[in-house]
């Protein structure tokens, strides 16, 4: 099975610049889009269920923000269940969540909080972690098997930034939010790039669009495929896929038996 998490930074703009023609060549069986900044009816039908897969949209209140979602190859199952949400209406109101429960696993498209803009947003963010991990928590604890997928606008490790020392006050690469890193971790979870590239360097998944950052690779590993240790027995691979354009984001893969 073939998983993509990308973050295209408006679904309708990265149409225009190959959306459909990377999941035909890719032909992933399921595919978390984060920061869609769209309604489906918004949409044209080609690209509220691309390639003929389903589509489960979750959408923010606000228009042109946020939002998440998921589409689902026509040879997989439908999903047993489908929320949109983990029942806290601030953070479920701007579309951060589809989760679907598939046969064997339980699937989490998020797409966490960017704490950039100012001290309010960046307590919105930390409350928005420490929730999701207690929701987490008794999940894991019970043994139910938990794919987390998507932008969590947090990079883990030194090397998983270009300058670790000049942006260690930047938000996305705090202290504290790396502390959360690694207390997600602790819940059971394991990060599956670094599990198959432990020490890889100059490997990231978002670039600012502003600094022109990505024509000296001067990014950072964001965007995440990790699953709970009762999963790493059917782990095949992990990629990012680093050269594939259309977003200031690019794809990441998680391929599992």
């Amino acid at each position: 099975m073939k998983l993509i998490s990308w973050n295209v930074n408006g679904i309708r703009a990265c149409y225009k610049k190959g959306f459909i023609e990377f999941i035909e060549r890719e032909q992933p069986d399921i595919l978390a889009v984060q920061e869609t900044k769209a309604h489906p009816d918004q949409c044209e039908p080609l690209l509220r269920s691309p390639a003929e897969r389903m589509g489960l949209w979750s959408t923010a209140k606000r228009k042109g923000y946020s939002g998440t979602a998921t589409f689902l190859a026509p040879t997989l199952p439908p999903p047993k269940q489908v929320n949109y949400g983990i029942g806290i209406d601030d953070f479920d109101s701007e579309g951060r969540f589809v989760i679907t429960e598939h046969e064997t696993f339980t699937l989490y498209n998020v797409y966490i909080v960017n704490g950039g803009s100012g001290p309010d947003r960046h307590e919105f963010k930390m409350r928005f972690l420490k929730d999701f991990a207690a929701h987490l928590r008794p999940l894991v604890k019970a043994g139910r098997p938990v794919i987390i997928s998507g932008d969590l606008n947090i990079a883990h490790r030194d090397i998983d930034v270009y300058s670790p020392e000049s942006l260690a006050m930047e938000s996305g690469f705090l202290p504290e939010e790396r502390a959360w890193f690694d207390e997600f971790l602790n819940i059971g979870f394991i990060d599956t790039f670094r599990h198959f590239h432990p020490t890889a360097r100059d490997r990231y998944s978002w670039w600012a669009y502003y600094e022109r950052a990505r024509i000296g690779n001067r990014g950072w590993r964001i965007d995440y495929f990790c699953v709970t240790k009762n999963l790493v027995s059917k782990l095949i691979g992990a990629e990012i896929l680093d050269g594939q354009s259309g977003s200031d984001h690019c794809p990441v893969v998680l391929e599992l038996d």
